[in-house]
């Protein structure tokens, strides 16, 4: 019997293996999928693999770290690829803005695009965004998970501290407040997207991002983001870490109050010290607990937004000096957003995200046609029901339109994948199709966001973009280590006196 039974192989749910078996607990894996990854996913058409989830890097420290747990490297396992051209913005009036990997780089690009002024707004823009990664960083990312009455016990001093964050102000006001630039302001509203949120009302808090992805910087894996999963993988397996595929988990076993183990699909029921969940927060509380334990989590939270994702087959030599990311904006930024979250519809106008994966992960494509990514933000499904297939393909015919027009790809090229948030919901169970989570479009969303530790049922324990701190896969990643860190306390607690009581059948 293990000390851990680990529900789901996301990178949370590797992370949190790793982390566990480093410390010398035998650790299992399920999941339900036949392979590893969750939603950094990957597809194969025709012999040329392509990511068909997160596409960027940042913070790699974070994965040198967990990798480290098991003698590897990020540099030797999992290395990262520079791009020549990193990213392209384009507006519908033809201005063009390139963003580079390094931000002095950048800022002379700002310059050149958008003026001496825009620059001077950036670099202070950045200065301000760094203030606040710097509190955010220990006191709500690194850490665990915060809570109102944590904020209460830092003092004044803490307090003071904590008002740099931010928190009180939106995320589009802050940036407006701070830039002339309308295509400044616009690039950097479009970072509330990275977890799913809407600019609108989103704290300024997020604002951080900008920080990291333009000061600290953003890359790629090179060979694709799933080299990274495969090498959390094999540091895993390294440290015998047991992974079990197709395994589906259809409930969590509570017995005393407490996690005990988990019962399976095929009618197992396997007994552990501690049960980590690398799933939706919502599927958890909703599917997975007992009926008695469902408000163990709190309330539902809002989902972040989703997206519609296809692939294209496109004639290389359509553009022979393409970024290895580009985003096409609409006419009305945040009309799109008014659109998602408003009126809970996809966007007429939507901003468009495409990523040339031989461009930016270094990876064959076809002979004579390379492989794009492309993703459209767009609302997440509906409490109950799911949205008719003519909306998504509507959306998909809508964005290859304005991709022809931007002349990034040719009318004929063929998308041979596609995937809707509909889909998306199907294969993640309580996510409604959500990327992110949920989402943060209140002020006091990470207060809200399940803890690693649910205190309601020990030996339970999240690790998830769901779960504190939030989205994206370095946040994943410190959620699989925070809840890691909720178990060791725990066994440490315990002592020798624990003796699971449910037993594999």
């Amino acid at each position: 019997m293990p000390d851990v039974l680990v529900i789901g192989a996301g990178i949370g749910g590797l992370s949190a293996a790793i982390s566990l078996a480093a410390a010398g607990k035998s650790v299992k894996v399920l999941e339900a999928a036949a392979e590893v990854g969750g939603k950094a996913g990957t597809v194969i058409v025709e012999g040329v693999e392509i990511d068909t989830g997160p596409t960027l890097l940042t913070m790699p420290e974070v994965f040198d770290q967990i990798l480290g747990m098991a003698g590897m490297r990020l540099e030797t396992d999992a290395p990262i690829h520079h791009a020549e051209r990193f990213f392209q913005y384009i507006w519908p009036d033809g201005h063009s803005l390139e963003v580079h990997e390094v931000l002095s780089c950048t800022l002379g690009s700002v310059e050149k695009a958008l003026g001496t002024r825009a620059r001077a707004d950036l670099e202070a823009f950045l200065s301000y965004a760094r203030k606040i990664w710097e509190v955010a960083e220990g006191r709500f990312i690194l850490g665990d998970a915060p809570s109102l009455k944590s904020l209460v016990w830092l003092g004044v001093a803490g307090i003071k501290e904590a008002s740099a964050l931010d928190a009180w102000t939106t995320m589009a006001a802050a940036i407006d407040k701070r830039t002339v630039s309308p295509y400044l302001r616009t690039l950097l509203a479009r970072y509330a997207t990275y977890n799913g949120s809407d600019p609108r009302r989103v704290p300024a808090t997020l604002n951080c991002i900008a920080h990291v992805e333009l000061a600290r910087g953003a890359s790629a894996i090179r060979g694709g983001t799933y080299e990274l999963i495969r090498a959390l993988h094999r540091a895993a397996q390294r440290l015998g870490v047991d992974v079990e595929l197709g395994a589906r988990v259809d409930s969590i076993v509570v017995e005393g109050g407490a996690a005990t183990g988990v019962e399976l699909a095929d009618g197992r029921r396997l007994g552990a010290r501690a049960v980590v969940a690398n799933a939706d927060a919502a599927h958890v509380s909703g599917r997975l607990l007992p009926s008695s334990k469902r408000r163990a989590l709190g309330d539902e939270a809002e989902p972040s937004m989703s997206g519609y994702c296809f692939a294209l087959r496109a004639r290389r030599r359509s553009v022979q000096d393409r970024a290895a990311h580009t985003v096409l904006f609409p006419v009305d930024y945040r009309a799109e957003f008014v659109d998602i979250f408003d009126r809970d519809r996809p966007p007429a106008d939507p901003t468009v995200y495409v990523c040339a994966q031989e461009k930016s992960h270094g990876r064959a494509g076809w002979a004579e046609h390379e492989p794009l990514f492309v993703m459209v933000n767009a609302p997440p499904e509906p409490q109950r029901g799911a949205r008719p297939p003519n909306v998504w393909r509507e959306l998909e015919l809508r964005s290859l339109d304005r991709l022809v027009r931007a002349g990034l790809i040719h009318a004929d090229d063929e998308v041979v994948w596609r995937r809707s948030p509909t889909e998306l919901a199907a294969r993640f169970p309580g996510s409604r199709g959500a990327i992110y989570g949920a989402s943060s479009n209140s002020w006091n969303a990470a207060f809200k966001r399940p803890a690693n530790v649910v205190a309601a049922v020990p030996g339970l324990f999240l690790a998830s973009g769901s779960a504190h701190p939030g989205g994206g896969m370095p946040l994943a990643a410190l959620s699989g280590l925070s809840a890691a860190r909720g178990a060791l306390r725990t066994f440490e607690s315990r002592g020798a006196r624990q003796t699971p009581r449910t037993e594999e059948k």
